[in-house]
């Protein structure tokens, strides 16, 4: 062999060794990798975590779930429970800045996020600051400080003079940089705590829940067995009755639930949302009657004497007028209790 062909094939060797060392580099780059992810919180994580957020300037509040911090900020009275909120990783539940930061993370870990005005609740803008006549505004409401709706816009009343006023559609909170001090306190796996926790975020009540396996019964699409239908010619499809397996989340009702008006005009939303998320196939509201309200319908009955004493249908219609209760909204109301069935098919 010459000292050429020597050089070569040394040279081939130093080549294919640098090709098994980069190779093991790569492999052991992507265990790391995968090691990391393991170990820290990931996106599609439910998540329980306690925040304080203020601006940066000033120190103002803008929001917190410490009970404490908002009685010394004097905002415990609101309607608002203060406790940690179970939240998605990824799902844009709170600012993504924060989102990243908790992405790796563990159980126990603090820290403090920055988020720039731009991505907390926009740059101020001088445009949307505009004077309009004061006709347009309550009368209850034409002075400095008031918070208004123009035209679908909510805007805050910075002057009024004459027949005309300054309205600024600007966020409160426009131009604000905002730091959020936060606490991962627990990564979340019991799915009945991730859908109280659902509930709670989007409506701000958390009502009590459970997730039970139902036999169903529903109509499903089965193979038509008729050999005699012309060929090419469609025919209606064939369905039988068939008893299914359904996960149901069940929901109890209560009148803070009943009469939030996040969830009167978003339920359907919501329950979907729920739904993808926890992993069941249909919610289900319930309404819960137990027995502590004694003789509840004794006000309005005992008015009429007792159902005892009704003789018949007129009896009853001339006891509801007496009483002023309009019988066909009682019919309503009786036809619209019962359960709320939201399926993952609607």
């Amino acid at each position: 062999m010459t000292e050429d062909d020597e050089a070569e094939t040394d040279a081939q060797a130093d080549e294919a060794a640098d090709e098994v060392e980069e190779s093991e580099t790569d492999a052991e780059s992507e265990e790391s990798e995968e090691t990391e992810s393991e170990d820290g919180l990931a996106e599609g994580d439910f998540v329980e975590i306690a925040y304080t957020a203020r601006t940066v300037e000033d120190g103002q509040l803008v929001d917190t779930t410490d009970i404490e911090v908002a009685e010394e900020e004097g905002v415990a009275d609101q309607d608002h429970e203060f406790k940690p909120r179970t939240i998605i990783l990824g799902e844009g539940h709170i600012f993504e800045d924060v989102e990243e930061a908790v992405v790796g993370a563990e159980a126990g870990d603090t820290g403090t996020v920055t988020i720039d005005a731009e991505d907390a609740f926009g740059a101020y803008d001088p445009d949307d600051v505009e004077t309009i006549s004061a006709e347009k505004i309550d009368e209850d409401d034409r002075y400095p400080g008031a918070h208004v709706q123009i035209d679908g816009q909510h805007g805050n009343i910075t002057t009024v003079v004459g027949g005309r006023a300054r309205v600024d559609f600007n966020h409160p909170l426009a131009g604000e940089d905002v730091e959020y001090e936060y606490e991962v306190l627990s990564e979340v796996d019991d799915r009945s705590q991730q859908a109280a926790g659902l509930f709670e975020m989007y409506v701000d009540v958390s009502p009590e829940v459970h997730i039970e396996v139902d036999e169903v019964e529903e109509e499903v699409e089965v193979e038509s067995d008729d050999e005699d239908e012309d060929e090419g010619e469609e025919s209606e499809p064939e369905t039988e009755t068939q008893t299914v397996e359904k996960e149901t989340l069940y929901v109890e009702s209560t009148p803070e639930l009943t009469m939030n008006q996040q969830w009167m005009f978003s339920k359907q939303q919501i329950a979907q949302d729920v739904m993808e998320n926890v992993g069941v196939d249909r919610v289900i509201v319930q309404d819960v009657i137990d027995g502590s309200g004694g003789m509840g319908m004794g006000g309005m009955m005992g008015g009429m004497g007792g159902m005892g004493g009704m003789g018949g249908e007129e009896d009853i219609e001339e006891a509801l007028e007496d009483a002023d209760v309009d019988a066909d909204e009682i019919v309503e109301e009786l036809e619209g209790e019962g359960d709320v069935e939201l399926d993952a098919e609607e």
